[in-house]
């Protein structure tokens, strides 16, 4: 059994919790997690079916169908023409299934076009969201996943180093230069993609949480948030540091990365099974408030990791999820001074046994 089968039956087991009847899927990581076929939202009605009980069925554009047969585990392939109008064999299916008054749970992410169809095939259907039963089994990893995002992991860690070793030739580099070579870096270290564009803050701009980059050009002293992942097999990974490349920074810099990296460990020891996600946040923000920088970390301290860069579980204040095995999430803590400098430093980390599993392995140290 292949793991896209093995995580669609485990789904159908949860549909069964759920007392909902089918879960209908469109283009998306979803899709992706459940069938193994991958493919962009287009004008097509191409639907992944999976009922509660039995085997799933895709109805696709035919001009799809080899693709779909050659990439999925997944045997019941339906086809339309272009000829046809989709909505009769939506309607074909449905009848199949004997959706007619079921409770039906569509992909969070679906077009409004299709599921407007599936409301007018299901006019007395209950309609649910796909995540209430697809999401908590994508927040726990499986060895495939993991192996994937090992993967990324190292080879966002050689990036790392390498951009770290330019030292004192990124200064007189703007932030918009440095994007571009940290995205060359990461596709000549292995990286399929990128799960984002890097973000590059240098000096003030740093404080920025969000920055993406700009044409303001490196100086000797600066501090500079360096956000940026790459993709393997569909899986990302996302590191920050912030580094100074050359030259003396502000007084103060040294001693706020000191209390952000320290909100980090103390952040990843807390990690274990059991433990919620909200004391996770606790434990980065306390070492962070007792330094006297609380109102300047303003934002949660992770989220979730898996085909979806930002997914479940978050790492946030307040929430009492427990955390489980093989789930994969950022620790990122962060201090934003205004018109000054911003320090995040982030890893991802896997929920073991006994705690956690960092999946980045690289200088955490501001000197380059």
């Amino acid at each position: 059994m292949t793991p896209f089968e093995r995580r669609t039956r485990a789904c159908q087991e949860r549909l069964a919790d759920a007392d909902a009847d089918a879960a209908v899927l469109f283009p998306s990581r979803n899709l992706l997690y459940l069938s193994g076929f991958d493919e962009e939202p287009a004008e097509r009605h191409l639907l992944l079916f999976v009922p509660r009980e039995g085997e799933p069925a895709f109805l696709v554009p035919d001009l799809y169908e080899t693709q779909v047969r050659a990439e999925s585990w997944v045997g019941d392939v339906r086809t339309w023409s272009d000829d046809d109008d989709p909505r009769d064999a939506l309607d074909d299916v449905v009848s199949n299934f004997d959706l007619a008054g079921g409770r039906v749970l569509v992909d969070d992410t679906m077009w409004a076009r299709f599921s407007q169809d599936l409301r007018a095939a299901l006019p007395d259907a209950d309609f649910g969201l796909a995540s209430e039963v697809v999401a908590p089994l994508r927040a726990r990893k499986d060895d495939a996943e993991l192996d994937a995002l090992r993967r990324a992991g190292a080879a966002v860690d050689r990036a790392v180093e390498r951009v770290r070793d330019m030292g004192a030739d990124a200064v007189g580099m703007t932030e918009n230069e440095l994007a571009a070579e940290i995205e060359r870096l990461l596709a000549d270290e292995g990286g399929e993609g990128i799960p984002f564009g890097p973000l590059v803050g240098s000096g003030p701009n740093g404080a920025m949480p969000h920055h993406s980059h700009g044409d303001r050009v490196i100086e000797s002293g600066d501090p500079v948030v360096l956000d940026f992942g790459t993709v393997v097999d569909h899986y990302p990974s996302d590191q920050t540091r912030t580094v100074v490349f050359a030259g003396e920074p502000p007084a103060e810099f040294a001693e706020v990365h000191g209390v952000v990296q320290a909100a980090r460990t103390a952040a990843v020891e807390t990690v274990e099974p059991g433990v919620a996600a909200g004391d996770v946040d606790r434990a980065a923000r306390e070492v962070i408030e007792e330094a006297g920088y609380g109102d300047r970390f303003i934002h949660r301290t992770g989220h979730g990791v898996g085909l979806d860069v930002h997914e479940e579980p978050y790492i946030v204040a307040g929430s009492d999820r427990e955390l489980e095995v093989g789930n994969v999430f950022s620790v990122e803590p962060g201090v934003y001074l205004p018109d000054e400098f911003g320090v995040r430093i982030e890893d991802l980390v896997v929920v073991t046994d006994d705690g956690a599993e960092l999946l980045n392995d690289t200088d955490r140290g501001w000197r380059c």
